[in-house]
């Protein structure tokens, strides 16, 4: 299971609206065959393991990250073809709750005599699959907000200037998650004042639609992006129909504080430069009204914490009620003052 989570890793980015799903099978004498899923339209990862394995894959064991599809959309069910291969067992590690699956694909197995095992390494695939797993949940996108700071917590100089806190690591890092992105949102204050074309570049992938809250500039290299005027919640109603698996923030302190305090961000990152402002009239990373007193303040759980350079990345998630679930708050954006939302980072 741990090789087939391997093989999911290395497409994260071109599957979506499908989910990264990686398969293995070994043979009856051993031989082992791996897969993962293709970009929109190709083969899913139970049949890119079947097509290599070819006649070997009869009386073999699978491992597959995702309970494999018993529906018909641009390719056949996967549990159809794995019966067909004649495979003897199938170990996977988390169902799928897409409803056009939803426990039909492993009973689809089990009928045909095959044994099936769930659960391993569930929680790995879990947090690998957590947009997917969310938005066939809620029909929402998973939300990552991305902020770059200095040390002392700062995202901006007073006179708006923001580029570059961070060095070339973090910000190759940053465009990492740009490409495992379906969607970049920012404010139209950040768009006059920094004139981003949030594009992927320094890695490899595919550039995610641009969401601007409020009304871009003509002429502005964001451009062409959805403009959106309304609740947050809305907005991300409207990109989970259209098939966005996962959002990422970059707007900044205004837009980040109005999707911290509706309770909408699923995961944090945090990139932290060795650089200080030293003074409180810097930018912050949150613009708006916090919490009163410490027994109301926000506390998640560090996740992870990478050099990246001379930076540091700290990954962070909320403690409580799971993001798939719990509450969502409701909050209202419109457009943004010309030069008080600029971006943590730039670009």
């Amino acid at each position: 299971m741990q090789q087939a989570l391997e093989a999911a890793d290395a497409v994260r980015g071109w599957t979506s609206p499908n989910p990264w799903v990686g398969c293995v099978i070994e043979s009856p004498a051993g031989e082992v065959f791996t897969g993962a899923t293709e970009p929109p339209g190709g083969r899913h990862a139970e049949r890119v393991a079947l097509d290599a394995a070819g006649d070997a894959a009869r009386g073999a064991t699978v491992w597959v990250t995702l309970e494999p599809c018993a529906h018909t959309g641009r390719t056949g069910p996967c549990a159809d073809a794995l019966v067909e291969a004649g495979v003897a067992r199938v170990v996977v590690a988390v169902e799928d709750p897409d409803v056009r699956v939803a426990g039909g694909g492993i009973a689809r197995l089990r009928a045909a005599g095959i044994d099936v095992e769930l659960g391993t390494l569930a929680d790995a695939v879990r947090a690998q699959l957590a947009a997917y797993l969310k938005h066939r949940s809620t029909g929402r996108p998973w939300v990552v907000l991305k902020v770059g700071a200095s040390i002392d917590g700062r995202t901006a100089a007073p006179d708006g200037t923001s580029q570059w806190i961070t060095g070339g690591a973090a910000r190759a890092d940053a465009h990492q998650l740009r490409a495992e992105s379906d969607a970049i949102v920012v404010g139209a204050g950040t768009v006059r004042a920094d004139d981003p074309s949030l594009t992927v570049r320094n890695v490899e992938g595919k550039d995610p639609i641009r969401v601007v809250l409020g009304t871009a500039p003509v002429g502005a290299k964001v451009l062409p992006a959805l403009e959106f005027s309304g609740e947050l919640g809305d907005l991300l109603d409207e990109l989970g129909g259209r098939g966005v698996l996962q959002v990422l923030v970059e707007g900044g302190a205004t837009v980040a504080g109005a999707f911290h305090r509706a309770g909408l961000v699923d995961h944090y990152v945090v990139y932290l430069a060795p650089v200080i402002f030293g003074g409180d009239d810097a930018r912050p990373l949150f613009a708006g009204n916090g919490a009163e007193t410490i027994a109301d303040v926000w506390r998640g759980a560090i996740t992870a914490v990478t050099p990246l350079g001379g930076d540091v990345r700290i990954d962070l998630s909320p403690v409580g009620p799971s993001p798939v679930t719990g509450p969502v708050s409701v909050v209202r954006i419109g457009d943004v003052p010309p030069v008080s939302d600029p971006a943590s980072g730039g670009a």
